[in-house]
């Protein structure tokens, strides 16, 4: 719980799935962590889907999110079978520390889909490709390989069904203190957007310009697009709105 001059409250409203969220409050320095109280909310809930996964022909895999690693992982696709000799190539650090936990080889880790894209144009890799990844998926890296010559095919291995605002985050917002909320996709910017009522002072962080979108037209004291979408931007972004939000708020709900 914050702890705060003046009796009130900076509270973190996390909307990630629930382990994502803990290790992006983990990653939070500590004397930050110390001036928050965190409400774990999730607006996602990720299901693994049944469909089996082939990887006859294929010379390399793409992941671009944690939960994609996990859910091969539940599918059955992990470097226990031949695919140990594959190159894996991933979008984000989170991602490639997964893929390098579950045992994958990690050949290259890329800060977004469009650099993953143009150096793999660059290089020409034998193909085919697979891109293991959500149904609600951003980039188009499987046409937009095949297009330029390195035939890739996508498959989705899980879902990412919304879920309802949680009664817990509803009443963070009725209340007067500041709330912090870290958006990290423009699906689950748009289901906060649609949910969010109160009078709760807004400070929010957007992982890009799609996702601050939706946010646009919000009521709110602050928004931060992240200078990079990962999550030690979006840390720091979340460090400078606890700063800001320290100094708007605090001395009016001290008074």
């Amino acid at each position: 719980m914050a702890n705060n001059p003046g009796g009130w409250m900076l509270t973190l409203l996390m909307t990630r799935p629930r382990a994502a969220a803990e290790r992006f409050v983990a990653r939070l320095a500590p004397d930050l962590r110390d001036r928050l109280r965190v409400i774990y909310a999730p607006l996602l809930d990720i299901v693994v889907l049944p469909d089996p996964v082939s990887l006859d022909g294929v010379r390399g895999v793409i992941f671009t999110s944690a939960n994609g690693v996990a859910a091969g992982v539940v599918a059955g696709v992990h470097p226990a079978l031949p695919a140990r000799t594959l190159p894996a190539y991933c979008v984000g650090d989170a991602t490639a520390e997964a893929a390098r936990r579950a045992g994958w080889t990690v050949n290259d880790c890329f800060e977004t889909a469009d650099a993953l894209v143009a150096a793999l144009g660059d290089r020409c890799p034998q193909g085919p490709l697979l891109h293991l990844r959500g149904v609600h998926a951003r980039g188009d890296i499987a046409e937009r390989l095949t297009a330029a010559g390195i035939k890739t095919r996508a498959q989705a291995l899980y879902d990412q069904r919304l879920v309802a605002l949680s009664d817990a985050a509803h009443r963070a917002l009725r209340g007067d203190d500041p709330v912090i909320v870290p958006l990290f996709s423009p699906r689950t910017a748009r289901q906060f957007a649609d949910a969010a009522r109160g009078p709760a002072p807004l400070y929010l962080a957007a992982i890009s310009e799609a996702a601050a979108e939706p946010l646009v037209n919000m009521t709110h004291s602050a928004l931060i697009v992240a200078d990079r979408p990962d999550g030690a931007a979006m840390a720091a972004a979340v460090e400078r709105l606890s700063d800001q939000a320290s100094r708007v708020e605090g001395p009016r709900t001290a008074q």
